[in-house]
């Protein structure tokens, strides 16, 4: 521990050694409750995706430590447990209660997004809440039909008691099991987050029974104080001044080719750092759109990855001494009845586009343009083996993320919005529907040139072994992924469709609502590259050769881009 978090924790009346091991204590309260979600979950966007998040929060809802799939929830966890806090008041949540919503304009996020709390009781006393956001693989809306309007995405659910004092409520999950396709998946999902909530109350209460409850909430205070302490004493190393950027996305997916603007403005003053998005784009008639959660989040996962990246559990002290400026009715703070199933792209370039205007301030610390996208396809068909009905979700795929300034960018790796979420394997994807995955491949020249050049980005091919529908929502086609100081920008992400063995012509863009294949057709999702850094003609010979040589740059983009040819 250091000496900044020493003298913050003299704040309070615990030892640093007790502390330390109740630091270590959340951490692994929430890493089991991640642990046996996975292993209880039915769907794979769960246990191989890793689309959740499952969290540790205080009696007021403050954080005390996430265990991420998805940094984006790092805000919209902590004030949907808020949120039911103010609907029930305290005195009206109780030892064996476990409260749940969808509700999107309180996540942030979409009706897939099913929340589950659970109030934490020690001896009557409420000293926490342990909490479970994880993804249904369908809540009963549109199956790739572009929504105008959260009516048509599916089954809202309200803020409600699931479990009232150890009771289930039959009624809501009858209600819940006759709007769902997949009732069976639904229900397994959703015993899998009981396990979950249940395995946090546990194992806090374990922790208290060994340390003390003072002992066990003092620590925390004094981790929170920690936390606050080093992202002040590295916000101060930000030179004051406003820093400002813009970026756009390829559209809204009603009106093709229309960009949708995003601009954003941070103001450093003395160590306090105020991060401005009030000029991001209004809400649009797409379903693109997030709640304000979300917004708050996009500003809050950059503060972290600049003053912040190493200290854990992730926790509420990062964020004290950052100012969020946020009003409602943008494409990131939604109000109802906006469509917002695919909430989840337009903040990766918020938050780009954040990393973008710091630039001139921490030019050490901040990357060039990422992918930015999912680069998911959701499919949905019958099963020649048995007739059934079935969803699949093929991706995340990974991208390239940008280049720094001392090193070039990763390859095929998750974006901004999903941290810990992985791809779903090709032989359990091949396994469990009718599809064969041909290839899956780096992207050659899909990362930007530069003195360090952008990561890359893949190729995945996926061929109907039976007629299916797909749908793909993937963007930044037409916003390639930004090189900076001179580094140049990346390929963006786009998709390819093979019908009787001959690919289309290049799609103008890689929003596709409901298209049919027949067996043996195909699609192609391509994730973009990340930007480069620096001028490519100072990029070293023997690095050339050897990008080359392994094949993630031809010989024409070596000549184009660097003006040189390996021998």
């Amino acid at each position: 521990m250091n000496a900044i978090a020493l003298e913050a924790g003299h704040r309070h009346k615990v030892d640093a050694i007790t502390v330390e091991l109740v630091r270590n204590g959340v951490l692994a309260v929430t890493e089991e409750m991640k642990t046996n979600l996975m292993r209880t979950a039915y769907n794979m966007i769960i246990y191989e995706a890793l689309d959740f998040t499952v969290g540790l929060f205080t009696a007021e809802g403050d954080t005390i430590s996430i265990g991420l799939g998805l940094p984006m929830f790092i805000r919209g966890m902590s004030e949907t447990i808020k949120a039911k806090i103010r609907h029930y008041g305290l005195e009206n949540i109780h030892p064996g209660d476990i409260i749940v919503t969808n509700d999107a304009y309180i996540t942030g996020s979409h009706l897939n997004h099913v929340t589950f709390t659970l109030p934490v009781f020690h001896k009557n006393e409420l000293v926490g809440f342990t909490c479970c956001m994880a993804h249904w693989l369908d809540i009963g809306g549109s199956m790739g039909h572009v929504t105008t309007d959260i009516y048509s995405e599916g089954l809202q659910i309200p803020i409600l008691k699931y479990q009232s004092r150890g009771i289930v409520n039959q009624d809501l999950l009858d209600m819940i099991m006759i709007n769902v396709r997949l009732p069976d998946l639904a229900m397994g999902d959703l015993r899998a987050q009981i396990t979950a909530v249940t395995t946090g109350e546990r194992r806090f209460l374990e922790l208290i029974e060994r340390y003390g409850r003072n002992e066990v909430l003092e620590s925390i205070a004094s981790i929170m104080d920690h936390t606050d302490a080093a992202a002040r004493a590295n916000a101060e190393k930000i030179p004051d001044g406003v820093y400002n950027a813009e970026s756009f996305m390829d559209d809204d997916g009603i009106n093709e080719g229309v960009p949708i603007p995003i601009r954003v403005s941070v103001i450093v003053k003395g160590g306090q750092v105020t991060i401005d998005l009030s000029e991001v784009s209004k809400q649009v008639g797409g379903f693109y759109n997030s709640g304000i959660t979300t917004g708050i989040a996009c500003a809050q996962v950059a503060y972290k990855c600049l003053t912040t990246p190493e200290w854990y559990p992730v926790n509420d002290g990062s964020f004290r001494s950052l100012k969020v400026i946020m009003p409602e009715g943008s494409v990131i703070s939604a109000t109802r009845p906006a469509p917002m199933r695919w909430w989840m792209t337009f903040p990766m370039t918020v938050i780009d586009t954040i990393f973008k205007a710091l630039a001139p301030a921490l030019p050490d610390h901040v990357i060039a343009g990422h992918h930015a996208d999912l680069v998911v396809a959701t499919l949905h068909g019958f099963s020649p083996k048995d007739g059934r009905f079935f969803i699949a979700s093929i991706g995340p795929l990974g991208g390239g993320w940008g280049a720094k300034s001392t090193e070039d960018g990763v390859s095929v790796t998750v974006c901004i919005n999903d941290g810990d979420t992985h791809n779903s394997p090709s032989e359990q994807i091949e396994a469990k529907y009718p599809i064969l995955i041909e290839r899956y491949e780096l992207r050659q020249d899909s990362g930007g040139a530069g003195l360090h050049r952008g990561g890359l980005g893949a190729t995945l091919v996926v061929q109907a072994l039976a007629p299916f529908s797909f749908n793909t929502s993937i963007e930044r086609s037409r916003c390639k992924p930004w090189g900076l100081n001179g580094g140049l920008e990346a390929e963006g992400n786009s998709v390819g469709i093979r019908t009787n063995g001959v690919w289309e012509p290049r799609l103008p863009n890689a929003k596709l609502a409901h298209r049919r294949l027949k067996k043996g057709d195909a699609v192609a999702l391509h994730s973009g590259g990340g930007g480069g850094y620096g001028d490519p003609a100072k990029r070293p010979r023997e690095k050339i050769a050897h990008d080359v040589a392994e094949g993630y740059i031809s010989l024409a983009a070596a000549k184009r881009d660097y003006g040189f040819i390996p021998d």
